[in-house]
């Protein structure tokens, strides 16, 4: 099916509390909306109910390697899936709930087939031309929510680990750009590099001390 086409109803299959999805449905999740480095990367799915997947839920309570599992089924079996991302320029720029929202928009406009409507984990919604939900908890409570969450986690890490060779030193194959003690540390000895989100409090702070110590870099005055 090409961009413009829609989904055909393929009947409701009914969530935990009580939202239904189904072939017109897409679920949105993002990934990399807490760390202080890296991109946000949004997924996009519709199921088909005629294929299932077994075992999605909230993408932090999976194994990588069930992640990783899964991902593959997602894309093998959904009736389409896309990802969105914003750069860390844009996150800088819009402030990170703005960035997540753009992301979510670019994966919803990147899907082959156009949902009827769309399910966001969280309360907020971005601004879509079809109806949107926003369901707090949604990944643990909807499965294309769930997919959604899963695509953009394992693209995201997976960019996370590639971007660790460019950017030795500060362990992101291991912590994905979260604020770990590790990761903090790396940040006061070795100062951001380009892929830091300076409008991040640590990020900033970081950014004012000399590399390898704790003394704020004195500021030159002109003359």
């Amino acid at each position: 099916m090409n961009a413009a086409a829609r989904c055909s109803d393929q009947g409701a299959i009914h969530a935990q509390q009580g939202w239904e999805w189904d072939a017109c449905s897409a679920g949105v999740d993002e990934a990399g909306r807490g760390p202080l480095a890296g991109p946000v990367v949004a997924g996009a799915v519709l199921l088909d109910p005629k294929r299932p997947i077994s075992g999605l839920r909230d993408s932090k309570q999976l194994s990588a390697k069930r992640r990783e599992e899964l991902a593959a089924l997602i894309r093998e079996r959904a009736v389409a899936h896309a990802l969105g991302r914003a750069e860390v320029a844009e996150i800088d720029q819009l402030n990170i709930l703005q960035a997540t929202l753009l992301a979510m928009r670019r994966a919803v406009a990147g899907l082959a087939v156009q949902p009827e409507r769309v399910f966001v984990d969280g309360n907020h919604c971005p601004d879509l031309s079809v109806p949107t939900v926003a369901v707090i908890g949604g990944d643990a409570l909807l499965p294309p929510i769930s997919a959604g969450a899963i695509l953009a986690k394992t693209a995201r890490d997976a960019e996370m680990a590639r971007l660790a060779a460019d950017y030795p030193g500060y362990g992101f194959e291991q912590h994905k750009g979260y604020g770990t003690r590790a990761h903090l540390a790396a940040l006061r000895a070795l100062g951001p590099c380009p892929i830091h989100r300076r409008s991040f409090a640590p990020v900033a702070a970081a950014a004012k001390l000399e590399p390898y110590g704790n003394e704020p870099i004195n500021p030159v005055v002109a003359r």
